[in-house]
């Protein structure tokens, strides 16, 4: 695949960079479930990370290049740098700046550096295009009302899309009931829209070689700030001293637990829409203990 790739590639480099490149290795590089990656080596020793899936994902990649670049521009938290992404031999790609990881590191500055990533706010909840939570689209449309924002373009449109892979009755039901009994969720509550990275969970954060943290796969939008961190709570690997530096930054509001599986929610629904198994059930006892709980 890449060698069919390889000079379009090495050319897109060349001229967002305005610098020689020529391919000399390309490296399968694993870890995605979705993407095909490698790590690009030139001629020169200079390396880029690359992911390329069949070209009707280009969609895809744009909006994560979109994504990366909010974050980037914050200068709150190190991403890699979009290089250049595009379509030819029915492949899509997305070169990035090939960033040097490991697990471990100051999970203390991360907490801190998320709270000030959250810190930029806009007025209105959403993005300015729709992008993608996995394979599947997430829509980003601009609003004034977060609860809104959640029922139609999150829970909503997740569960309209449960149904039509055969999740219905039971899960639907639920659906229903838990997105007219929203507001309860929120009484003495009104989140800032933040810039979230979206999907954060453990694979997605890692480390430079000197501690320093670094965010990359966003789902990026201006959200509650509160999505994020219940992410990151719903599959583990983040320590203690990650969450005592975010609230130490900015403390969490106290229903914050009463709100977290409501977040939570979303991505095992949209985990049921990807893969299937177990999730469509799990995400229905959520909301049967939601709605028992809060509703």
């Amino acid at each position: 695949m890449i060698q069919k790739l390889a000079s379009h590639i090495a050319a897109s480099i060349r001229d967002a960079t305005h610098l020689s490149f020529e391919l000399r290795n390309a490296t399968p590089v694993g870890g995605g479930s979705i993407n095909q990656s490698f790590r690009l080596e030139g001629t020169d020793g200079r390396r880029y990370f690359l992911k390329v899936n069949d070209a009707r994902h280009h969609p895809m990649f744009v909006a994560e290049a979109a994504g990366l670049d909010a974050i980037a521009a914050t200068g709150m938290l190190r991403v890699p740098r979009t290089i250049a992404h595009g379509i030819a031999d029915d492949q899509s790609y997305l070169a990035l700046e090939y960033l040097e990881l490991c697990s471990r590191g100051n999970a203390h500055l991360l907490g801190e550096r998320l709270a000030a990533l959250h810190r930029c706010t806009v007025d209105q909840f959403g993005f300015d295009g729709d992008n993608f939570i996995g394979t599947i689209l997430q829509p980003n449309a601009r609003t004034n009302d977060w609860i809104g924002f959640w029922r139609q373009h999150r829970l909503g449109f997740q569960l309209r899309l449960a149904a039509r892979n055969g999740y219905g009755d039971r899960l639907q039901n639920l659906g229903e009931k838990l997105m007219d009994a929203l507001p309860a969720f929120f009484a003495g509550y009104t989140p800032q829209p933040s810039l979230l990275h979206g999907d954060l969970w453990g694979g997605n954060h890692a480390f430079l070689a000197d501690g320093a943290p670094a965010i990359f796969d966003p789902a990026t939008y201006y959200g509650d700030r509160e999505c994020d961190i219940a992410m990151t709570e719903l599959f583990g690997g983040y320590p203690a001293n990650f969450y005592a530096a975010y609230r130490s930054a900015w403390p969490l509001d106290p229903g914050y637990a009463t709100r977290r599986d409501l977040y939570n929610l979303y991505h095992i629904l949209n985990h049921a829409n990807l893969f299937g198994g177990g999730y469509a059930t799990q995400a229905a006892q959520m909301m049967q203990r939601l709605l028992d709980e809060h509703g």
